[in-house]
């Protein structure tokens, strides 16, 4: 798939912040793709524990049955500086290289990460959203910024994530008697429409398969690469 990258990309944490300040305005936060969703991309990033080395990993499914379609990888480098509120410019540039390389558009990216639920209401689904134009929501495993209170225990029970009076994301319940996850608009799709996906694609775990399977994918490649003990490939 094309995705095209318009600016130069920042190197440093003004020019991050900058940029974010800038695109946040392009965000949409109501459902604006017509017709069923039939294939849905989960996108993940491991990190080398011993060097600046990431696996960037797309896996996309197929909505109805959750089996896989298509991946793809990228290896790179992560050059910019381990800032929170910046992951999405140390992970983007490995991301869009790994979506470049599916053959097929997905109607539908989920990101483990955060979109509104941000600081700056710009977070790395939000970013990826604008750029590649496709609905996009973030299912994260912690809080970034709000505050909630814990939802009934029951798997689809809800509450709201909440930043001074505004409502930026929603704590939600996958799995009955299980923490919930934190679920946040990216771009192209409403909070109502994000949990709903969201629930559909958590069919026996906490999390979303797409990002259960991106995280493995991410993992393996990475290790393929270089090796468990980060010197080399195997």
């Amino acid at each position: 798939m094309e995705v095209r990258l318009d600016e130069p990309w920042p190197t440093t944490v003004a020019e991050a912040v900058a940029l974010q300040e800038r695109l946040r305005h392009r965000v949409s936060a109501v459902d604006s793709r017509p017709g069923p969703v039939r294939t849905v991309a989960g996108v993940d990033v491991a990190y080398d524990r011993d060097s600046s080395r990431i696996a960037a990993a797309v896996v996309v499914l197929d909505y109805t049955t959750l089996e896989v379609v298509q991946t793809s990888t990228a290896l790179s480098t992560a050059t910019f500086p381990y800032e929170p509120g910046l992951f999405a410019f140390r992970e983007l540039p490995a991301v869009v290289e790994a979506l470049r390389g599916l053959s097929v558009d997905p109607d539908l990216l989920v990101c483990d990460g955060h979109g509104l639920a941000h600081p700056r209401r710009f977070g790395l689904a939000c970013h990826l959203g604008v750029l590649t134009g496709i609905p996009t929501f973030g299912v994260a495993k912690t809080v970034f910024i709000g505050e909630f209170a814990p939802p009934a225990t029951r798997r689809g029970s809800w509450s709201p994530l909440i930043v001074d009076t505004d409502v930026v994301g929603a704590a939600l319940r996958t799995r009955s008697g299980v923490k919930p996850v934190f679920v946040s608009v990216g771009h192209r799709i409403s909070l109502d429409t994000a949990r709903e996906h969201t629930l559909t694609l958590c069919t026996q775990y906490r999390l979303p398969e797409t990002t259960r399977q991106a995280d493995r994918l991410s993992r393996t490649t990475l290790i393929e690469h270089t090796g468990p003990d980060g010197s080399g490939a195997t």
